[in-house]
């Protein structure tokens, strides 16, 4: 990489993106931007963390992290990869599929995006307890008045 680092356009996190068989486009399927869980831990079977970037100068190596805003950023996953730019004006699109990922207690969560060793950007994650409806009974007939 040369010392410019990429820019991030986008980052979003979300359940699925589909890329256009044709095109190549993407589409971003179902943005998250809490999760509700009436316990913890709790443990999100799919999260897609989706990015696009430009300015990119060649071989760059990138990495993403989520890591836990309340205990100093510590870090739940962490994936290190390499994209390329063959023209400054590309834009590389980014998704990253993290399965399983288990969030300990209601808290912030950052996830983040490094190339070479500079931080690009985040895109923060609230994970919330909450209280479940009470269950309704099942219906049952009347009785007859007599």
């Amino acid at each position: 990489m040369a010392n410019v680092a990429p820019i991030l356009l986008s980052a979003i996190i979300c359940d699925r993106v589909i890329f256009d068989k044709l095109t190549g486009m993407p589409s971003v399927i179902n943005i998250i931007q809490t999760i509700n869980a009436p316990r913890f831990p709790v443990r999100h079977e799919q999260l897609i963390f989706f990015v696009e970037l430009t300015n990119g100068h060649g071989k760059t190596t990138t990495k993403v992290r989520l890591v836990d805003s309340s205990q100093q950023d510590k870090i739940l996953f962490e994936q290190t990869g390499a994209i390329e730019f063959k023209d400054v004006k590309q834009i590389v699109t980014l998704a990253i599929n993290l399965r399983g990922i288990v969030f300990h207690k209601p808290a912030e969560y950052r996830f983040q995006l490094f190339a070479e060793d500079t931080l690009l950007g985040e895109r923060r994650i609230l994970c919330r307890q909450i209280d479940l409806p009470p269950q309704k009974r099942p219906f049952s007939k009347p009785e007859p008045l007599t």
